[in-house]
């Protein structure tokens, strides 16, 4: 079966084999009927021990999935809802991906990130609170962060996490931009320009508090 069709959605179940991996759910927009019908076709098309993936799930739609779904992990700060495989196999990537965070104002983000890296069949390691305004935080963790396969830096303010990782390490590093900051940060456009602006080399970006997006790149990159 390579689509099903319902009345609000056309579930793609081509998408292990044209993306490697399962169609995730975005459920910011949808009803909380739509997101669990969503699902359900989902954790069906896995087989037994089927799974499904949830990003941007509010409260009503994640205890609706978890109340549907007795095994599936609700990550509130992150807004997911992950039913793993069951059971679930081992990571496949290469590397670890490192989600190092600026603050813990970012966290949310970062969440989403790292819970869609597991998803996505990836061994997760978070750093957190690491920001610039106290440098000597992540100076401490130089081994850590040279020994990650991929890392995502999750950042607000003024964005410079993203350049000093990038000027420490020789693996690929995802920049994400946040929306935290004060009145002239703009809704992280100030921290979307200053990681595009980056002096070091071998940082990519990705839209402003795209947490997912990060996740997904850093995972094909670590598949590759």
């Amino acid at each position: 079966m390579k689509f099903e069709r319902l009345p609000f959605a056309t579930i793609d179940h081509l998408r292990p084999i044209t993306q490697g991996h399962q169609e995730v759910i975005f459920c910011a927009g949808k009803t909380i009927a739509q997101v669990v019908a969503i699902a359900e076709r989902l954790e069906t098309a896995g087989g037994a021990g089927g799974s499904f993936l949830a990003t941007r799930a509010d409260n009503e739609q994640s205890n609706a999935l978890a109340e549907r779904f007795p095994r599936a992990e609700v990550n509130t700060l992150g807004r997911t809802v992950f039913l793993p495989p069951d059971p679930e196999p081992p990571p496949t990537g290469r590397g670890t991906v490192l989600i190092c965070t600026a603050g813990t104002s970012d966290l949310p983000v970062a969440e989403e990130a790292a819970v869609t890296a597991r998803a996505l069949k990836n061994r997760v390691e978070r750093l957190t609170d690491v920001g610039v305004a106290g440098i000597h935080r992540l100076l401490t963790q130089t081994d850590v962060l040279r020994s990650a396969g991929v890392i995502i830096v999750v950042a607000g303010m003024e964005g410079a996490l993203p350049s000093v990782v990038g000027g420490l390490v020789k693996v690929p590093v995802i920049a994400v931009p946040t929306s935290v900051g004060y009145g002239a940060s703009f809704g992280g456009l100030a921290a979307l320009l200053a990681m595009l602006n980056s002096c070091a080399s071998g940082v990519t970006v990705v839209n402003i508090d795209n947490g997912f997006g990060a996740a997904a790149a850093a995972s094909r990159i670590n598949h590759s």
